[in-house]
């Protein structure tokens, strides 16, 4: 979720934006979520191909590993079509069972059968650790108390395990660990929808449209209607591929299916029209939920700040948060005036959407000030504790749409720099750095995502371009994580898009250190939130050397040193702009944000630092560019936004990999050169 939301980074050529504000939270008030929602739309685009485990991965005929066969066989028993069985179980988990690890909302196995009973944080994620979501260091710290509340019963779909059981027979602990039961357990659901309903056991697919949109678990037809159109997007245009366990599950395409979305009357749920002030692409189902904008005691107010985006700054991020707790909490969390804010919530069932901020003004959710007065919130439906092991495809894609549309509408580029995790936003300052907070974690699948935004992570050019792009096949590359649920002890094994850095090209070599989190010089470690030591899916790195099976790249200051075996790379070459320092400079300061110079600021508008980090670019070593951006902040920490101000300035920034995260070099530091040789 959303951190310190006012330091922002900024693309080149874009504005940076002002402070975000934040108060000590109040137990959340009201809550109904409202049900502005748009109206139905035509099925989406088909899922791709193949998307297997390993690029040329070998694997079972597609009638013949276990796994088809307990479709195929729970399809026949409870006399739900295959397709429609395989293009639900898509949408949920593309068919991955995850060694029975649940989902961040409690869903377990291939069908994603929920048993959340026990899965509720007790904060959410804004009101953890010591980062202020605002960022600005113009106003007082303030980092939100909250009480969240213990639901007397939760919401049906949270807990379909429990219906399948009772249909089957089946324990809860077969249904959470053995594919099989899982599948049998969904197909039951299904079929108890159809009869339910009044409608036939049909052996064409066309006919199971509303059991479809009920397996949803929406509260509204749009939304479970838009889940429906992606299922039957899934018959139509087929999918097939390996699962992590290496099981090869196919789905033939049947272009000519053609479901009768009229039986989603049958449902009997609300369908009212989109509100007018929804900012979303018309393939998702999106509801207006507005974040208040509200003055209260001691000339304090909340939860954003109003502005004129982009015509009084750019925008140049979208930031990708999960929100440590359930849809419900959230919502009512967002409508405090006294919490924090983002501009929308994506639920994890059905990829449904809620809007709380116009992309006008300026959201508190990222813990720097500049980047949230250039950036977008996206908050994503996740409050498993240990850990935060996998999303589902129907979220996933709705994030995708989602963003495209934003990209687009404001010219951002789909790249890992304009495209941040949480946890890929720089501290403002030195103090702020050991709180940022480290949403989405390693457990978030930015290659499939990307794939999905239609901007592929590929080689760009040979083993002589300079750069690399990290690219560990997610499903294979399983790093030991620790302290999901106990300090100390091992991580349940699954895939992640991160790879472990070393001081040396051996597994046995200390991990590099980072001065800004641990200013005691004290070593990283394989904590699941630990970032010290951590290259993601899709970042870019300078090469700083090759041994054996092992690639080095500059990192923090320092060369690190990753596991790049040709037989299974975990990167891919890459060529593009780096900085460097001048000719003559020994070290270069780095920045967590893009300020402005002092002689820019008016009169009223008070100097803001320009402080560095304790980090230095050393000679010898270069960072990749991505973007170029004068100086720039939003004075904003007034209730009334006429005494608003951004403050420009005449310096140039440029924003850089530098870790983990993102950071900024004065342009009359360094010097911009092609990568490689």
């Amino acid at each position: 979720m959303p951190e310190s939301a006012q330091d922002s980074a900024h693309d080149a050529n874009r504005d940076p934006s002002g402070p975000t504000r934040r108060t000590t939270l109040r137990t959340a008030g009201a809550a109904a979520s409202a049900a502005f929602l748009l109206p139905l739309v035509a099925a989406t685009p088909a899922a791709h191909a193949d998307q297997s485990r390993a690029e040329g991965a070998e694997g079972p005929p597609a009638d013949g590993g276990a796994l088809q066969r307990a479709f195929a066989a729970a399809a026949a028993e409870y006399g739900v079509p295959l397709s429609v069985l395989l293009g639900v179980s898509y949408l949920q988990s593309r068919w991955d069972g995850h060694r029975g690890a649940p989902s961040v909302t409690g869903g377990y196995g291939p069908m994603h059968l929920t048993d959340a009973h026990t899965a509720l944080l007790g904060a959410p994620h804004h009101s953890q650790g010591t980062e202020d979501a605002r960022g600005d260091l113009a106003r007082p710290l303030r980092v939100p108390k909250a009480t969240v509340p213990e639901p007397r019963r939760l919401p049906a779909r949270l807990r379909t395990l429990g219906r399948a059981a009772e249909l089957t027979g089946l324990s809860a602990e077969a249904l959470r660990g053995d594919e099989s039961a899982n599948v049998r357990g969904g197909a039951a659901l299904l079929a108890a929808a159809q009869k339910r309903l009044g409608l036939p056991r049909s052996e064409d697919p066309a006919d199971w449209y509303a059991a479809v949109a009920a397996y949803s678990g929406a509260d509204d037809a749009t939304a479970a209607g838009v889940f429906a159109d992606e299922v039957y997007s899934v018959i139509r245009g087929g999918a097939s591929r390996t699962t992590a366990d290496g099981e090869r599950v196919s789905l033939d395409a049947a272009p000519a299916v053609a479901p009768d979305t009229r039986q989603l009357r049958t449902l009997g749920l609300a369908s009212p029209a989109r509100d007018p002030r929804v900012e979303a692409p018309k393939d998702v189902s999106c509801e207006w939920l507005p974040a208040p904008y509200e003055e209260f005691g001691d000339n304090d107010y909340g939860n954003h700040d109003l502005g004129e985006r982009p015509s009084s700054q750019s925008i140049d991020y979208i930031v990708i948060h999960d929100t440590e707790g359930s849809w419900d909490t959230t919502l009512k969390l967002v409508q405090d005036p006294t919490y924090v804010s983002w501009q929308y919530t994506l639920r994890s069932s059905d990829g449904h959407i809620a809007q709380h901020v116009p992309l006008k003004d300026v959201a508190w959710h990222a813990g720097n000030w500049y980047v949230n007065a250039k950036s977008i919130g996206l908050e994503h439906e996740g409050f498993l504790t240990a850990p935060d092991a996998w999303y589902t495809e129907a979220m996933y894609r709705s994030s995708a749409r989602l963003v495209r549309y934003l990209a687009k509408r404001f010219d951002i580029p789909l790249d890992r720099q304009h495209i941040l995790g949480h946890d890929n936003v720089p501290g403002t300052t030195t103090g702020t750095i050991p709180g940022m907070h480290t949403d989405p974690g390693p457990y978030w699948d930015w290659a499939h995502y990307f794939t999905l935004l239609g901007a592929p992570f590929q080689r760009t050019a040979g083993s002589s371009g300079g750069l690399v792009t990290i690219r560990p096949d997610y499903d294979t590359n399983r790093p030991v994580y620790t302290d999901c649920e106990t300090a100390g002890q091992a991580c349940a094994p699954h895939g992640s898009a991160a790879v472990r850095l070393h001081t040396a090209p051996s597994a046995d070599a200390p991990l590099v250190k980072d001065i800004g989190l641990r200013p005691d010089g004290s070593d990283s470690t394989t904590g699941v939130n630990d970032t010290g030591a951590r290259a993601t899916t899709g970042q870019q790195f300078a090469v700083a050397g090759h041994e054996g099976d092992w690639t080095a790249i500059w990192y923090l200051g320092q060369r690190a040193w990753f596991q790049n075996p040709k037989r299974r790379p975990t990167a891919v070459s890459a060529k593009g702009l780096v900085v460097t320092p001048k000719g003559g400079a020994a070290e270069v300061a780095v920045y967590g944000r893009a300020y402005p110079e002092k002689e820019a600021y008016p009169e009223g508008v008070p100097v803001q630092a320009v402080s560095p980090l304790p980090y230095k670019l050393l000679a010898g070593q270069s960072y990749p560019l991505g973007l170029r951006t004068r100086g720039e902040y939003l004075w904003a920490t007034t209730f009334d936004p006429a005494g608003h101000k951004v403050v420009r300035g005449q310096d140039v920034y440029y924003q850089i990999q530098f870790g983990h995260r993102v950071a900024f070099v004065r342009a009359a530091d360094v010097t911009v050169r092609r990568s490689g040789k």
